[in-house]
């Protein structure tokens, strides 16, 4: 009896032992992590515009350059994203204005943790990125809106480029931008800075997901600053 006894224990400690060992080689259920290596869980002064990797798109010829018309407004913008291309499509359609993107003649990467590198590395070196086409009746505009996405706290360099390229002395610059949250951080300073002799309206901001359907805020914030639509 005693060493029936025995061998029942001995089996006992052996199941749960197993058992223990079981538990703790158990796999994580697929698609869960502790997130280390998420970029959304740091806290950069503002990344670019959207986590979102852009579409790949085909510009059509002579794309970078202005629509010929009689309007006395133009749309500027830069997008990487496409929140800020949006916002840009709406003020366009709502006033008429001629637009032109600004494409940098070197295009950035289309993955969005390789084009944060990038744009602090312009940031750093101060760049000036070369624009693609050019507005070559610049003199014929009265009212220039200026659109980018808020990169680190700033505009992207190419922004700098384009106020280096065209004197706006005169002229009325209504900014807007597109952002995770930051807004225009110190970039209206900035602008003004650059274009000391120009007039500066108020700035529409709007986040990436406001961008996505821009037409309300886009007709309230041109009425607020007394453009008509056309």
């Amino acid at each position: 009896m005693r060493y029936f006894k025995t061998t029942i224990a001995l089996l006992l400690a052996l199941t749960l032992m197993f058992a223990l060992v079981a538990c703790g080689t158990t796999s994580p259920t697929p698609g869960e992590s502790d997130n280390t290596n998420d970029i959304s869980s740091e806290s950069p002064p503002q990344t670019p515009d959207s986590t979102t990797e852009p579409e790949e798109t085909t510009e059509p010829e002579g794309a970078t350059e202005p629509d010929e018309s009689s309007s006395n407004m133009l749309v500027v913008y830069f997008s990487w994203s496409g929140n800020t291309e949006t916002i840009a499509g709406e003020i366009q359609t709502q006033t008429g204005a001629d637009i032109f993107e600004l494409v940098p003649a070197t295009p950035y990467s289309t993955d969005y943790n390789t084009v944060l590198d990038e744009a602090q590395a312009e940031q750093r070196d101060n760049a000036r990125p070369e624009i693609t086409g050019s507005i070559e009746n610049i003199e014929d505009y009265d009212t220039i809106f200026v659109g980018f996405p808020n990169w680190w706290g700033d505009m992207p360099m190419i922004l700098y480029t384009f106020f280096d390229t065209y004197d706006l002395s005169g002229k009325t610059i209504a900014p807007f931008v597109s952002s995770g949250g930051s807004g225009f951080s110190n970039t209206r300073a900035a602008m003004q800075e650059l274009e000391p002799d120009a007039t500066f309206l108020d700035g529409l901001s709007l986040s990436s997901s406001a961008s996505a359907s821009p037409a309300d805020r886009v007709a309230s914030w041109l009425s607020d600053i007394g453009i008509s639509a056309d």
